[in-house]
């Protein structure tokens, strides 16, 4: 039981992270008109922090039970 709150609560803070990079002070910061390997630099940001989020609810969820 001990476990599934503790898988819960890091769950809630991936979730709030996830507010926080995709809010507008973080979005502004790459907001510019490069790019990175042909890809504008918003998209990449985008994409990347996207998938890296889900790459950590993934690892939160499937974790062994300690």
């Amino acid at each position: 039981m001990q476990s599934r709150t503790l898988t819960g609560e890091r769950l809630v803070a991936a979730f709030l992270c996830g507010c926080v990079l995709f809010n507008y002070p973080v979005l502004s910061l790459f907001d510019r008109g490069a790019d990175l390997f042909g890809i504008p630099l918003l998209y990449a940001y985008v994409f990347s922090t996207w998938a890296g989020l889900i790459a950590v609810m993934a690892w939160f969820i499937e974790r062994p039970a300690e």
